[in-house]
């Protein structure tokens, strides 16, 4: 039982490394990265459509994205889409293929970004620590059907295993602020 609980605990908190790391891909570094615009849906014919599932990404070179629409009449549609999503990004077409050029990140942009990048780690840490602290109740209430003693290892266990996770959250926070410093 105990093993059970430990084990949907790890599952439960390396999702939670990979939503965290999800959220890390949307923030816009200064290179062009698809990532960013996993978010976009797109009013395709009256439907919301994930932009991905409309148009093709590539990146020719650093700093541009190069949007290559399924079907061209959706371009207009398309680039109206990345204007409203607020990423910092001017589209420009030239009837066949959206380009997106990064443009070069000023220091006061970078600092916002390492903010909002800081809060979503901290989003991650606290997804961690909630699993650690529902497993650890759920372990806590079996305390008259197992030993003190397999309790306590249970907890330690789980201990151990926060704290890894919380530490794989730390690193990844590391990498994305010195890709952001990254001139």
């Amino acid at each position: 039982m105990i093993e059970e609980l430990l084990a949907e605990a790890q599952g439960k908190m390396d999702q939670a490394i990979a939503h965290t790391v999800d959220e890390f891909t949307t923030v816009r570094t200064g290179r062009a990265n698809p990532g960013i615009l996993h978010r976009i849906t797109v009013d395709y014919y009256g439907t919301e459509t994930p932009l991905q599932q409309i148009a093709g990404f590539s990146v020719p070179e650093a700093r541009m994205l190069l949007v290559q629409p399924y079907d061209k009449s959706s371009i207009q549609a398309i680039e109206k889409a990345i204007m409203t999503a607020d990423l910092g990004l001017n589209p420009s077409n030239d009837g066949n293929v959206i380009r997106l050029v990064f443009p070069q990140l000023t220091e006061e942009r970078r600092k916002e970004l390492i903010r909002m990048v800081r809060h979503l780690a901290e989003e991650g840490r606290i997804a961690i620590r909630n699993v650690r602290r529902h497993t650890k109740d759920d372990i806590e209430s079996l305390e008259g059907d197992v030993s003190e003693d397999d309790v306590r290892r249970a907890e330690k266990v789980l201990q151990d295993m926060t704290d890894t996770h919380v530490h794989k959250i730390d690193e990844l926070l590391a990498k994305k602020e010195e890709e952001l410093l990254e001139v």
